[in-house]
């Protein structure tokens, strides 16, 4: 069965590069299947200028502005999972050491990892192809 995709997005304003114009961008990051994306496009109303980006790492600012117009997104387990279990998926899917991997265990475990929802939600899925009920959830802060 096909995972669906999930979508959060924001739009604000900037200055257009070419003319100095005020101009609106929409900056999206989507989980499509397992993978992470994202884009920012803009128009300039004024000078026509188009803008398009997209490819690699999220950048902050984008992050950033995604988490302060949705919130938060917490990753939930299931509280009889092994840790070592979870631990496994931690290290591959973060790419992160043993020293660092507690850390971030003790963060889920206490249900305070959060991210961005398509990110908390990557996790999540990730977590539950190894078998361990986890779910992603928004929070109220």
């Amino acid at each position: 069965m096909e995972k669906p995709i999930l979508v959060e997005s924001v739009r604000y304003s900037a200055v257009c590069q070419e003319c100095g114009a005020e101009t609106e961008l929409c900056g999206v990051q989507a989980l499509v299947g397992e993978a992470l994306r994202w884009d920012v496009e803009s128009m300039c109303p004024a000078c026509g200028f188009a803008l398009a980006v997209c490819d690699g790492d999220l950048p902050e600012d984008l992050r950033a502005r995604l988490l302060s117009e949705h919130g938060r997104a917490r990753l939930q387990v299931a509280p009889q999972t092994r840790n070592a279990a979870i631990m496994r998926v931690l290290r591959a899917e973060l790419c992160i050491g043993l020293d660092d991997v507690r850390a971030v265990l003790e963060q889920v475990l206490t249900g305070r990892y959060s991210g961005t929802l398509p990110e908390v939600e990557l996790l999540a899925r990730k977590l539950r192809a190894s078998g361990i009920e986890a779910a992603a959830s928004r929070t109220v802060e």
